[in-house]
């Protein structure tokens, strides 16, 4: 079957139980599906736009109650759609960061926080990490007064990832943001791998600003995602536009600056929005995926030669994993090589893993039925015994 002439359909998710690390909490729901296909259309959700023209006052579909639900849903004040986590990023640091001022994120930061860090000119600084790949309370305060010393003033803001994207660890968020608050320092909580797969209240966590990545988490197209604030910081993040033209004297209205007047239309909007009840009910269920998530993982470490690299007992369902003293034995004689894990995962159902990858992998195990856990877990023994590597029932 094919998408026109020349795109395949495609059906991952269809055929096969996805493991894939970035792919799992961004799979569509059937409701979104359906807006998919009515709302697919560019500008689809502009039908009924009225002065003053902003997206987050259209009433019908009902955006503006969608917008009001999202900021309550993360326990903030008020929340806009944004194309995907790291426009998030991009709008906080265009509102605080100059050139030359310093900001912290972490040693397990994702790239695109680093970028919109540099974008307007801030010098990006580390918070380090401990042996086990967590950030510490204790580290991000000793990073702070480095700053201090180091550029004479503390730094303009934080950015914290909740669990990173590269162990699936949790970090010590709350003790990291109570360090903050007594340096007067606001903080960014990133929630990619959170917002919308397991309860996040910002007010609770003391976060200044929640970014979350719904084609990550929240089961939407790509690219959205949600920035949240709180009410002090919601009139300079979300501050309207002032500008003039000199020669017609034209002004923008209400339009937000960082959104860049608005942010999302027509599909990515609605799948998002026709997900959203779907996705404010799985949160709640985050214990039960956590438990498959450790099956999984313990079925993987009852294969000899098998270590965890991310912290353990499993706090997250994205796990990073060592299988260099197991299947990568059996790689270096196999006649395919690294890629006969892929292929025997294949063979059984099983996609999302990286084509030849069979000593450090990650894989995440998000929205599978205790069925399909079970028949991973065993899936993963059985390749290890028919390729002669021990396991410990």
């Amino acid at each position: 079957m094919k998408c026109g002439l020349s795109l395949d359909i495609r059906d991952v998710d269809e055929t096969s139980i996805n493991i894939d690390p970035i792919q799992v909490g961004g799979r569509l729901t059937a409701d979104a599906m359906k807006a998919v296909i009515a709302y697919g259309d560019g500008y689809s959700v502009c039908d009924n736009c009225r002065k003053p023209n902003r997206l987050d006052m259209i009433k019908s579909p009902p955006i503006d109650a969608f917008h009001r639900d999202l900021a309550a849903f993360l326990n903030m004040d008020e929340a806009r759609v944004v194309p995907g986590a790291r426009r998030g990023f991009q709008a906080v640091a265009g509102t605080y960061v100059k050139k030359g001022d310093p900001v912290l994120l972490t040693a397990l930061s994702h790239y695109t926080e680093f970028l919109s860090v540099e974008a307007y000119g801030g010098i990006p600084l580390e918070i380090g990490m401990s042996p086990g790949h967590i950030i510490t309370a204790d580290a991000a305060g000793e990073k702070i007064d480095w700053v201090r010393r180091e550029y004479g003033k503390p730094p303009k803001i934080i950015y914290l990832d909740h669990f990173d994207y590269q162990y699936g660890n949790e970090h010590e968020v709350k003790g990291i943001i109570k360090v903050a608050k007594q340096n007067d320092i606001p903080v960014l909580y990133n929630g990619a791998y959170t917002v919308g797969i397991m309860p996040v209240d910002g007010r609770s966590l003391g976060a200044d600003f929640v970014v979350g990545s719904a084609h990550k988490s929240m089961a939407s197209p790509a690219p959205s995602g949600v920035l949240a604030a709180t009410k002090e910081r919601a009139g300079e993040v979300f501050r309207t536009t002032k500008a003039e033209a000199d020669l017609t004297k034209r002004t923008f209205g209400i339009k937000e600056v960082e959104m860049m007047g608005c942010t999302l239309m027509g599909v990515t909007l609605v799948g998002m929005m026709a997900s959203f009840p779907h996705v404010r009910e799985r949160v709640k269920h985050w214990e039960h995926h956590l438990r498959n998530s450790r099956m999984i993982v313990d079925a993987l470490l009852a294969i000899n030669g098998t270590t965890v690299k991310s912290e353990y007992p499993r706090r997250h369902t994205l796990t990073r994993i060592d299988t260099s003293g197991s299947f990568d034995t059996v790689a270096r004689t196999h006649k395919k090589r690294g890629f006969f894990l892929t292929s025997a995962l294949k063979e059984k159902g099983i996609a999302g893993t990286i084509p030849g990858a069979t000593k450090v992998w990650k894989f995440n195990t998000y929205g599978l039925t205790d069925a399909q856990a079970q028949y991973t877990a065993n899936a993963f023994q059985e390749i290890a015994v028919g390729n002669g590597l021990p396991v410990s029932r």
